[in-house]
């Protein structure tokens, strides 16, 4: 499936000017975005679907980077929340116009 003019605008922004986009991870898994430092890391999930946020948290997990992002629609926040610990990573959770985020911290186990 084409991705859509939203989500490459996404991973542009959060990229920024001399970040990566469509970074590699182990397993032949792509991240959206990392930054230049390699120091923040942003996977943009569009569908809501609880099965894909949870693979885009397990992306930013392998990602090893310090600042974990989420960028998800508005409506799909609590999935998202949900899905992060879940998988048990801490990080952010935005919305896609970054006016609202939300920061998620993993419990120890």
């Amino acid at each position: 499936m084409a991705e859509s003019e939203s989500h490459k605008k996404a991973k542009h922004k959060a990229a920024g000017k001399k970040g990566q986009i469509e970074a590699p991870l182990t397993r032949n898994r792509r991240l959206d975005a990392l930054t230049a430092g390699g120091v923040r890391a942003t996977e943009i999930e569009r569908s809501g679907n609880p099965a894909m946020l949870e693979k885009a948290a397990r992306r930013l997990r392998a990602s090893h980077a310090p600042q974990k992002t989420l960028k998800v629609p508005h409506g799909d926040m609590d999935a998202a929340e949900a899905a992060m610990r879940g998988v048990g990573i801490s990080g952010k959770i935005e919305n896609l116009s970054g006016t609202k985020s939300r920061k998620v911290r993993a419990t120890k186990k």
